[in-house]
């Protein structure tokens, strides 16, 4: 089925497949979002053993719920797909937050949010600034480029490196490293795929194994020396706990906000009225953030896992049962959101799913946001014209979605 015809789907199931198989569905989700409304906006599938929610109220209602959790979601939906065998995903090992249930996410939560301040993030606002400035003084020079590789990119790692610690020098190898970890959390993925997130995260792990024990010996006052604190003088973090921390919050730390920057510029230049619209009033630059969140989300899925029986929209989910909870389609409800599909910088109330909710709610959320009203502000200050091909290549992913490259045009 390919993305010309999803709408013809007579079962879930058929459109389900298509999602996860057919690279052209996956560049543009939405029809087969639309369509898994249409058919049954929840329902348990034949063909993948999980129950999937499509609209915003059941989707916020999953993650919400405390009789939903974390398990280990990837093996148990794809385990027994073909070359898919012991499918984890390295990079979120059981000593990661995003797999622990209470008590020991409240635990963990708790802890690394003390020290993962807003006003912690607030205060990198000048450092970005400067960023941003120096990475478009060469955008202006060259009249263009790739915004994907000179801006998307290296900004967040920038800036989740300059929170943390991590040397300047040290943070450009890990593009392809985390983007090699991060491919595991898609579905259907081979085995090889696998192998090379297994060894891409091996190798975080050894890095921040290493970097931990410089600081040991010569404390910083960076992100990574208060959690290194928290573990030796509170011994409330285990060793373990502490490096599955620090990796995922790097990794998560500019991998979705790589995406927030090119799917917000192309949704951007896709709309020429509404960029015009927020050049001409500044004051919505916050919102229209929320509007690319929302429109375009970084983060398409997410999986609970049934602790105990449970309803969702009048169907009984057994203990033990996954649901996956489409968050594109979510965002993209028409029982939310007046006409969903119109990108909308005005759009007021537009609470949206792109951080999940619940107790596993994004922490990293307020920096995304930070960067984002950065980058766009900056971005509309210093060029009077953005142009583009507005139809760029996406990548290949479902889980995460995100530009392969974004050639722009400016002056």
């Amino acid at each position: 089925m390919s993305v010309l015809d999803v709408s013809s789907a007579t079962t879930p199931d058929e459109v389900l497949v298509a999602l996860f198989s057919d690279a052209g569905v996956r560049a543009d989700p939405y029809p087969a979002y639309r369509r898994l409304r249409e058919l049954a906006p929840v329902h348990r599938s034949e063909v993948l053993p999980l129950w999937v929610a499509t609209r915003f109220d059941d989707c916020g209602a999953v993650l919400r719920d405390p009789r939903f959790g974390k398990s280990d979601e990837p093996q148990r939906i794809f385990g027994s797909a073909p070359d898919a065998a012991q499918r984890e995903v390295p990079i979120i090992s059981r000593h990661s937050m995003l797999r622990m249930n209470p008590p020991d996410h409240t635990r963990m939560r708790g802890l690394v949010s003390r020290e993962f301040t807003p006003r912690r993030v607030e205060a990198l606002r000048p450092a970005i600034v400067a960023m941003v400035d120096g990475i478009l003084d060469g955008l202006a020079d060259a009249g263009g480029g790739d915004v994907m590789d000179v801006l998307a990119f290296p900004l967040p790692v920038k800036v989740i490196g300059e929170l943390l610690g991590v040397p300047e020098g040290d943070r450009d190898q890990f593009r392809w490293i985390v983007r090699d970890a991060a491919a595991a959390l898609e579905p259907m993925v081979d085995r090889a795929t696998v192998q090379r997130a297994e060894r891409a995260s091996e190798e975080m792990t050894r890095y921040f194994r290493a970097l931990i024990a410089d600081r040991r010996s010569a404390p910083t006052d960076d992100l990574i020396g208060a959690l290194i604190h928290l573990r030796d003088d509170d011994d409330r973090l285990t060793e373990d706990e502490l490096v599955s921390t620090i990796v995922l919050l790097f990794a998560a730390g500019f991998e979705t906000t790589t995406n927030l920057i090119g799917n917000g510029l192309i949704s951007l230049i896709r709309n020429p009225d509404e960029m015009r619209r927020l050049r001409g009033d500044r004051s919505l630059l916050p919102g229209a953030v929320e509007e690319m969140l929302r429109y375009e989300s970084s983060v398409q899925l997410d999986a609970r896992t049934a602790l105990e029986d449970a309803d969702v929209a009048g169907h009984r989910v057994e203990a033990g049962q996954v649901v996956l909870t489409l968050l594109g389609a979510a965002n993209r409800d028409p029982h939310r959101y007046p006409d969903p599909d119109r990108f909308d910088v005005g759009r007021t109330g537009q609470q949206h799913l792109s951080f999940a909710a619940g107790i596993h709610y994004c922490l990293g959320a307020p920096l995304a946001r930070l960067e984002g009203e950065v980058v766009f502000e900056r971005l509309l200050d210093r060029f009077a014209t953005i142009d583009a091909d507005p139809n760029p290549r996406w990548r290949p992913s479902l889980t995460l979605r995100g530009l392969e490259t974004l050639s722009v045009s400016v002056s």
